[in-house]
């Protein structure tokens, strides 16, 4: 199908897929085949369900659940009836999903009890019952064993039957109506909810169906990040909307994937660095995956740096790419066609022919000019509408024009896009995902005797892991291993610390607003243990 015009909501762009080629593939997953006619039906068969469960505008439903159909079809059934897809990480774990549940009032809780990768059951058996009062019931997908304590009380409903339902789908979708909120980490413990309208996420899908010339015949995209995030999200979106298929993959599996790109002959492929080096690692040959014909990477390990010149040495074109929650992934892009030096950084030129960065002075606010330093600052359609809940944070993000204050050090390439440098703030990059470091200091700081906890960053060959120092209460024991199991029991492993070590003071600096924690120097304590 030709590249069209964006539509105005969610729901109508898959509607207008689902006329102009409706046997067209979809989704792909395993040996099932959706094309676009189906998905549209089981995406309104779903909303019948979820609206008899009482789901309507402005209603959220969480989705906890892997690279599946039913991530899109209750996706597209949540734009249908106006509701709120609620994006829960796989890999969280207790805590984590019952702070997402219950503070974003969700009323349904979508979860895949059978995954062969995740014990969902097991972690919401040790989830508090109270933190899920809010639902009106939870829809498991695929086989279920019993139900733990959590779920005794709620009303569980299978996804099959959840189809099979009757009456009606009220139609509230619109450009105005929020769709999407995706976790993100804040300037507290608790991740922030930035939530999207429904034109944005339509036309950001449409924007990067153009700009990354995704309505080629042969266009097929492989679905390894995780939907639950604005990176594999945004890809399947676009994908989608410039009327191509999806191959869904449920979780990294280095020979698995390398399979299926034999298999399928993806033309395009996003992936983090830690990704690609394991695949080509894996994979025999000269070129091994002759089909890419684009490969988008974000760059999270240092130890990393050279692997757009490995996979360029293998034929493998690596292209850098930039986005975040709050604008959407691949908000900018690097030019295929570019050196192999000015390709792989981070960055690039804008994928909407509207939107607009800029740069300015960190302490000043003073505009900055081509290859000076500074706060990047960004605005489009792809912007997020404010972070949901948060009217505070909501203020302190946006710019009183319609620009993000990103937090991020970037510098003008003079050509109206950007090069990103750094986080500006002290955000850790673990696993793929922003954490804030007092997610995991609050979490060990909850352990007797530790009275005070850091946490940085460090790069390990198997990717950037956290390293933890606590101080401890006076005549307080410690016992690192301990501390660990705590946090692996509760927290995603990603956020797991590496290392646990007790320090009798934190390094610090005198400053005119206090003293200050030396975060540079734990940054070399910590690289100094291993």
């Amino acid at each position: 199908m030709p590249y069209s015009a964006p539509m105005s909501d969610v729901w109508s762009l898959l509607e207008s897929l689902a006329a102009g080629s409706p046997r067209a593939t979809a989704l792909i997953h395993g040996a099932e085949r959706l094309d676009f006619a189906t998905l549209r039906e089981r995406a309104l068969a779903a909303a019948r369900g979820l609206a008899a469960l009482g789901v309507g505008p402005g209603d959220r439903v969480a989705l906890w659940l892997p690279n599946i159909p039913a991530y899109p079809v209750l996706y597209f059934a949540c734009a249908r009836l106006g509701a709120i897809a609620v994006a829960v990480n796989t890999r969280y774990r207790a805590g984590e999903v019952a702070d997402i549940v219950h503070r974003s009032g969700a009323r349904v809780l979508a979860c895949a009890p059978a995954f062969r990768r995740i014990d969902f059951l097991s972690i919401l058996a040790e989830i508090d019952p109270a933190a899920l009062d809010g639902l009106a019931a939870i829809v498991t997908v695929g086989d279920e064993t019993a139900a733990p304590p959590a779920l005794a009380a709620r009303r569980r409903v299978t996804y099959e039957r959840l189809l099979e339902g009757t009456g009606t789908a009220p139609l509230g979708a619109g450009p105005d109506a929020p769709c999407n909120i995706f976790t993100t980490s804040g300037t507290t413990s608790r991740p922030k909810f930035v939530f999207h309208a429904q034109a944005g996420i339509a036309r950001h899908a449409h924007d990067v169906a153009r700009r990354f010339a995704l309505d080629a015949p042969e266009t097929l995209t492989l679905s390894v990040l995780p939907l639950c995030g604005v990176f594999g999200f945004n890809q399947a979106m676009a994908t989608l909307a410039a009327g191509r298929p999806v191959v869904l993959v449920e979780s990294f599996d280095v020979d698995e994937l390398a399979r299926l790109i034999a298999e399928h002959h993806p033309t395009w492929l996003a992936g983090s660095d830690d990704m690609y080096a394991r695949l080509l690692d894996a994979a025999p040959g000269a070129r091994p995956f002759p089909s890419l014909r684009f490969a988008i990477y974000a760059a999270f390990n240092n130890e990393l740096a050279d692997i757009a010149d490995r996979a360029q040495a293998r034929g493998l074109a690596l292209c850098g790419v930039y986005g975040m929650s709050e604008v959407q992934a691949l908000y900018a892009r690097r030019d295929p066609a570019l050196p192999l030096g000015a390709r792989k950084a981070s960055g690039g030129s804008l994928t909407a022919p509207d939107a607009a960065v800029r740069v300015r002075d960190p302490e000043t606010g003073t505009p900055l000019g081509p290859g000076e330093a500074g706060a990047l600052e960004c605005a489009g359609p792809s912007r997020m509408r404010g972070y949901w809940g948060d009217e505070a944070a909501t203020r302190a993000a946006l710019t009183d024009d319609g620009y993000v204050r990103t937090g991020d050090l970037a510098a003008l390439d003079g050509d109206g896009g950007f090069t990103f440098l750094n986080r500006m703030g002290d955000v850790l990059r673990l696993g793929g995902f922003l954490v804030n470091p007092l997610e995991i200091e609050q979490h060990l700081q909850s352990l007797p005797g530790i009275a005070a906890c850091q946490t940085v960053a460090v790069a390990r060959p198997g990717g950037t892991r956290a390293v933890s120092f606590v101080v401890l209460a006076p005549g307080a024991t410690f016992d690192e291993a301990s501390a660990i199991a705590h946090c692996r029991r509760t927290l995603a492993s990603y956020k797991t610390p590496l290392r646990v070590v007790a320090v009798e003071a934190f390094p610090t600096t005198p400053s005119p607003n206090g003293v200050k924690i030396q975060r540079a120097r734990l940054r070399e304590m910590a690289e100094r243990l291993f």
